[in-house]
């Protein structure tokens, strides 16, 4: 019993406040914060918007991410997640899924740019 008392529980390491984004010294570490303000722009905030409101948006990004990983590595292989396990989460949802689609798609159009702008330019392909 004693040693269940010094030993913190995973719920205790984790609970933060900041979903893993907090150097420990009180800073947060801004992953997301330059795409947001430019998205929130986008979207008729102003140019440079409250840090509270790219905070709580930062917040809610890393929650989905940090949700939507958890969901693939308990349904494809252990320890790993890939492609298709994501698409599979996200299948359901068709704007994300359309979204998803538009995006890998785009991915492999610009590898294959590269990749023949590399053979036209050096006559050999970089991997």
């Amino acid at each position: 019993m004693a040693e269940e008392e010094d030993d913190p529980g995973f719920d205790e390491d984790m609970d933060d406040g900041g979903n893993g984004a907090d150097l420990g010294q009180g800073k947060r570490k801004q992953l997301f914060s330059k795409e947001l303000c430019c998205m929130m722009y986008g979207f008729g905030d102003d140019q440079n918007p409250y840090t509270e409101s790219v905070d709580i948006l930062e917040d809610l990004v890393i929650e989905f991410i940090t949700v939507m990983i958890h969901k693939a590595m308990s349904i494809g292989c252990q320890g790993r997640v890939q492609v298709e396990d994501i698409v599979f989460l996200i299948c359901k949802d068709h704007r994300k899924f359309a979204r998803m689609k538009d995006l890998l798609t785009m991915n492999e159009e610009l590898k294959k740019a590269r990749k023949a702008f590399d053979e036209a330019n050096y006559g050999w392909v970089l991997k």
